[in-house]
């Protein structure tokens, strides 16, 4: 039977879901289902890892029998996950010991205050590329070891029949009948473990965080062989693994320096690709693994990595019941011909790229009598473009290149009011493709290509269709000055204190 489909996960912060993409690269079919999220404490975030492999199970099975094909058509798999997200589970019994602590929690923020007395910042950014921060998954992975040791539960656990990885290393070991436990660079590279030059995993951090190298899962590349997928009796072979917005980079097309793109999901990740050398960042930017393959040199990148931009849509909707869909947010901003002097920072979990603050706390500034519901949605979707903004004048400091067109995706770049402002702050056109799900796609892609259906990369990347550029306006200098005004805003929430 003639294969001429591939078949991609995204495996994202909110929600899970399958894509079949046709050889034309065209999405045929999808199914989705969105992730509970558990909070147990303030400032922590949990995942069920069964109900993301049980979603993800049901996710391939709803797309293959939407899309009308038989699961031998697929001639490829290929898998983007949320990064850093982490947890531990038995290789006996396939059970979870604790559910997957997120890529937002921050209880660890106190071990990385902790670490930075010791002295040990400067070595883990030298060897990983990374800040020491509660966002990466080696101090989660410890608080996970150090809970299932104190845990009665587990007395008699032997920690040689347990297994770590990241939510790629989780679901491939399930996809392959627990035949696979493996990640790829890119996610391996979140991890706060992978020495970034070697591209394997670094013997003194892993002694740092006292974690058991025989927990860690095997590096591949990224663009690869992971074994085969069990789908009833077909099997489909896994082809590429990306970390989210490494996929995204990849489907944009940008595998060299001075492209640049901007994911607008549960938060905000703006990448640019740096060639085949490591670039270190002056500006707290993170130095990181863009993909591998093999025969190959490593392609690497440099990210702002933003924790909040679409959750903070989110959360107006969960949250404070200001609005009942996202959609709504666009018309609201519209409805008002400014802010009314409301300012928010969108810190609800920390601080990110540039200013790394784990204790920053999420703030509205500016509230007056006068201030209504539409203001307050408002200043929430512009701060969005201002932190955005924000990264991407810290890559201008770095790069001697200036960015000179912002390609974007993710589900919050929907958003017209938000695109528009977007342009208007950073002055350049932004870019919206056709298709969204570009982290999918990069992953659809990857796996295509590998697998033979496609032969020509760039050739695939320019027969990927635009929906609309987005020019400044001319209000582009009233809006970049009130972004100096949101920067005022940004400081009064750093080192918060309860």
């Amino acid at each position: 039977m003639t294969q001429s489909y591939v078949l991609a996960l995204d495996l994202g912060t909110t929600g899970n879901r399958a894509i079949v993409f046709n050889r034309e690269g065209q999405i045929i079919a999808q199914a989705y289902r969105e992730l509970t999220q558990h909070y147990p404490k303030p400032g922590w975030l949990e995942h069920d890892p069964i109900q993301i492999w049980k979603d993800t199970h049901w996710a391939i099975e709803t797309a293959i029998r939407q899309a009308k094909i038989a699961p031998d058509e697929i001639a490829a798999m290929g898998l983007t996950v949320q990064r850093e997200t982490c947890l531990l589970w038995d290789k006996t019994t396939g059970e979870p010991l604790h559910r997957a602590i997120v890529w937002q929690d921050r209880r660890t923020a106190d071990l990385c205050h902790q670490l930075r007395d010791r002295g040990v910042a400067a070595d883990v950014q030298a060897k990983t590329g990374l800040v020491l921060d509660a966002y990466f998954s080696a101090t989660k992975l410890k608080w996970l070891l150090d809970w299932v040791k104190a845990s009665p539960k587990y007395a008699d656990l032997d920690l040689t029949n347990v297994l770590a990885g990241t939510i790629d290393s989780w679901v491939l070991w399930n996809l392959t009948g627990r035949a696979v436990h493996a990640t790829d660079h890119s996610n391996a590279s979140r991890t706060m473990l992978m020495n970034l030059a070697q591209q394997d995993w670094d013997e003194s951090l892993l002694a740092l965080f006292e974690i058991p190298p025989s927990l860690m899962p095997e590096i591949r590349p990224s663009l690869g062989d992971f074994g085969q997928a069990q789908l009833g009796d077909t099997s489909i072979p896994v082809r590429a693994i990306f970390g989210d917005q490494q996929a995204a980079l990849f489907a944009h097309g940008c595998n060299h320096p001075g492209l640049i793109k901007c994911t607008y999901g549960t938060g905000a990740f703006l990448v640019t690709h740096t060639g085949t050398e490591i670039v270190r960042s002056q500006h707290q930017l993170l130095s990181t693994i863009a993909w591998t393959q093999t025969g190959h040199p490593a392609g690497y990148a440099i990210e702002g990595s933003m924790f909040t931009a679409g959750a903070c849509i989110q959360w107006l909707r969960d949250g404070l019941n200001l609005i009942q869909q996202a959609a709504e947010t666009s018309v609201l901003a519209d409805q008002v011909p400014d802010n009314n002097g409301v300012y928010f920072v969108p810190a609800l979990s920390g601080l990110g790229a540039p200013h790394w603050d784990m204790s920053a706390r999420g703030a509205f500034f500016g509230l007056t009598g006068g201030v209504q519901r539409a203001h307050m949605v408002r200043a929430v979707l512009e701060a969005i473009a201002y932190q955005v903004r924000d990264v991407v004048q810290a890559v201008n400091d770095d790069c001697d290149r200036p960015v000179e067109i912002l390609k974007v995706d993710g589900g919050a770049c929907q958003n017209d009011f938000l695109m528009q402002y977007q342009a208007d702050v950073l002055g350049i056109p932004v870019e919206r493709p056709a298709v969204l799900e570009a982290t999918a796609q990069g992953a659809g892609f990857g796996a295509g290509l590998m697998a033979g259906l496609w032969s020509d990369y760039s050739q695939l990347i320019e027969s990927r269709a635009i929906d609309r550029v987005f020019e400044p306006s001319h209000r582009a200098p009233q809006v970049q000055q009130q972004f100096q005004s949101w920067i005022q805003a940004v400081e009064r929430t750093k080192n918060w204190t309860d």
